[in-house]
């Protein structure tokens, strides 16, 4: 690419930042009068940020096409990867380290809470607030119609149970689906019906993926972050169901990823697969 190319894609997307962040700071309406900050990494968490707070309800569509050409163009400017990029270790399974909202996969998995709706805390750092931002609001919405049409069937206070996938579209991720999963939350000791909770995360995603001819998936490490689930035993519960449910299922599955965002969790895996 020329400098005058990569100037021009500067220059386009400082202007859909720009156009972004007026639109969502009007749809707030309570941050309708914020002063919007001159450097582009400030306007950039603003918009993030707006994003994450907004309740999903419509947007109007020319201001929904420049998000998507703003969200796909950021995908590009991170670096997409592909699963040609990833090597296999053992039995169809990878392990790969980084942004799980870089994947072209037909599915990431998404570690979700029981509303579904995703990470309402602004400029989070958790997978949930970094799939719904990178996805656009279209994932929020998506995620909204389906827990209301869940509520209609099972009573207005109804929320998601443990390892129960939800499938969505990806929007504007490179991955084509995302599979919504709560995890196990571990309060005091690990019990065993935990571990089980954990280990139906992945088998039921694994399931879902096979029902929806989803042949590539990239799971996060489920219920390690604030849901408090030891590491290593993490590790182990996802290697030994992924196996298990490979070997039952020959041919199924093309790749099963194992995205890992800590060097810590990234050891654990390479010593589990070697």
């Amino acid at each position: 690419m020329t400098d005058k190319n990569r100037q021009d894609k500067e220059f386009k997307q400082d202007q859909r930042l720009a156009r972004l962040v007026e639109a969502f700071k009007a749809d707030s309406g309570e941050y309708k009068d914020l002063a919007t900050p001159a450097d582009r990494e400030d306007r950039r968490r603003l918009l993030r940020s707006l994003m994450n707070i907004r309740m999903p309800k419509a947007l109007p569509q020319d201001v929904l096409r420049i998000q998507d050409e703003y969200l796909q163009e950021r995908a590009a400017e991170k670096g997409i990867v592909r699963l040609s990029e990833i090597p296999e270790i053992r039995d169809s399974m990878s392990i790969w380290q980084g942004d799980i909202t870089c994947l072209a996969v037909d599915a990431i998995v998404n570690a979700a809470n029981s509303q579904m709706l995703g990470c309402f805390v602004p400029m989070h750092t958790c997978i949930d607030n970094c799939i719904h931002t990178y996805a656009g609001i279209q994932l929020r919405a998506d995620c909204n119609r389906q827990m209301q049409k869940l509520r209609m069937r099972c009573g207005r206070n109804y929320e998601q149970p443990t390892a129960v996938p939800m499938l969505t579209d990806g929007y504007n991720l490179p991955a084509k689906k995302v599979v919504h999963i709560v995890g196990p939350i571990v309060q005091g000791r690990l019990t065993p019906a935990l571990e089980q909770d954990l280990a139906d995360c992945y088998k039921n995603t694994l399931d879902l993926c096979a029902q929806n001819s989803l042949k590539t998936v990239a799971f996060c490490c489920i219920s390690t972050g604030v849901f408090h689930f030891p590491n290593q035993r993490a590790a182990q519960i996802a290697v030994n169901t992924v196996e298990e449910w490979m070997r039952q299922n020959p041919g199924i599955l093309e790749r099963v990823i194992l995205n890992v965002f800590k060097e810590e969790d990234r050891s654990i895996y390479e010593e589990l697969l070697s």
